[in-house]
């Protein structure tokens, strides 16, 4: 499924996350503790978001955020709401967190522990709340569930915003198809353009 090169790759790959997430972990705690203390000073409920999501061969892991959502936010499906049903769920502060990826931060803790990669597609839900895209996935192979699901991936720097589950599992395929070091520096880098507006999909 894999070439030799990808294979030697993974090796790596894993050895970058282990070093990266616990480097990001070490500098980015002082931030990390700013960011709790406004979080319960902003908003009543939890500081985290936990979430089961799908990681590698579809096995479920604890996905964690910093919550950006209100403690009596529905819990259905976003395809499910309008835009004003969903913007109005997000508190103010959960919205500057989403729009500058701030909430994604307690991730670090995901990939240390090897449930996620820093680039890879993104971890879906299960079946149950994520079946159409799911079922996407696994009609392609290598499906996007062959590696660790990623902070940022292929789908996310290079699909327009409003992609459908169709395009998102066709762009994780061709990444686990193509992925390699080169490949990942560019969507690791691309995706801090991506956050602050520019070089977005097309």
């Amino acid at each position: 499924m894999f070439t030799n090169r990808q294979k030697t790759y993974l090796f790596f790959k894993r050895a970058i996350d282990i070093f990266g997430s616990t480097l990001g972990i070490v500098i980015l705690s002082p931030l990390l503790l700013l960011l709790t203390i406004i979080s319960k000073c902003t908003s009543k409920g939890p500081v985290l978001f936990r979430q089961k999501r799908l990681g590698m061969s579809q096995k479920p892991f604890t996905l964690y955020k910093f919550r950006s959502m209100r403690v009596d936010a529905k819990q259905v499906p976003p395809d499910d709401m309008t835009p004003e049903e969903q913007e109005a769920m997000v508190t103010k502060w959960g919205h500057f967190i989403r729009k500058t990826s701030l909430d994604e931060i307690p991730q670090l803790f995901n990939i240390f522990a090897g449930h996620m990669s820093f680039v890879g597609p993104r971890p879906s839900q299960d079946a149950k709340h994520e079946g159409a895209l799911v079922k996407e996935r696994n009609s392609y192979v290598p499906s996007a569930y062959c590696v660790r699901p990623g902070l940022s991936g292929y789908s996310q720097v290079y699909l327009h915003r409003n992609h459908d589950y169709k395009e998102k599992a066709r762009f994780d395929s061709l990444y686990v198809q193509r992925f390699g070091f080169v490949m990942d520096i560019k969507i690791f880098l691309k995706s801090f353009l991506c956050i602050f507006g520019y070089d977005r999909g097309r």
